[in-house]
């Protein structure tokens, strides 16, 4: 008997499968590349921690800087800072926090830690949640960790990205050890083979003395 040809149908589905194979390995490769820019993001902030320590940072999230971290200093480390940034960083800083706090009233984050509500001389109050930091240490802790977070995922839209991601200088440094230890895995494999995974014979003179 003579096999049936491939009808249409066949070959649709074999059509099918590629795309759904293409689809699967552009993923796998968008997955790869984010989880690189993630771990060069990560790398930069190690060899910068000044970026975490950034007074212009607090515009990030003015009302979540002004719970974490202005909440617990003294009235001389507020001044500090207010004379590093200068009167209009200062100044500016001061209207953000305004109207980061009248958007929150207006449309209250349910996930935010912090509620905002009118007092009963119409100024803006807040109020804490169950989870929130009690020392400063604390909410120190939890501001670094919530900037952190945002620079990993690519919040921050001042920032230049792609000098990280693109970057192969900070690349992990376990990324570097593998990277060595392959190379020296490799000139071991050639001193001690012949190429091609085979024990080396040496040919030529024994050593054996004739007599």
């Amino acid at each position: 008997m003579v096999p049936h040809a491939l009808g249409p149908t066949a070959s649709c589905d074999s059509k099918i499968q590629d795309v759904t194979m293409d689809d699967a390995i552009d993923d796998s490769l968008v997955r790869a590349q984010r989880l690189v820019a993630k771990n060069r993001r990560k790398r930069y902030l190690e060899l910068h921690p000044e970026y975490l320590t950034d007074a212009s940072l607090e515009l990030a999230d003015p009302l979540l800087y002004d719970r974490l971290i202005r909440r617990f200093q003294t009235a001389s480390e507020r001044e500090a800072e207010g004379q590093k940034k200068g009167f209009s960083g200062h100044l500016a800083t001061d209207l953000w926090r305004a109207e980061a706090k009248k958007d929150a009233l207006a449309q209250p984050d349910p996930n935010s830690l912090f509620t905002y509500s009118r007092g009963p001389q119409g100024q803006i109050v807040d109020e804490d949640k169950d989870d929130v930091p009690m020392t400063k240490e604390e909410g120190r802790a939890w501001w670094v960790d919530e900037m952190t977070q945002r620079f990993l995922r690519g919040g921050d839209d001042d920032f230049d990205y792609g000098h990280v991601d693109k970057n192969h200088k900070y690349d992990p440094l376990e990324w570097e050890r593998d990277l060595q230890d392959a190379w020296f895995e490799s000139m071991e494999s050639d001193f001690d083979s012949d190429g091609e995974g085979k024990e080396k014979v040496l040919t030529g003179e024994t050593g054996i003395q004739d007599y």
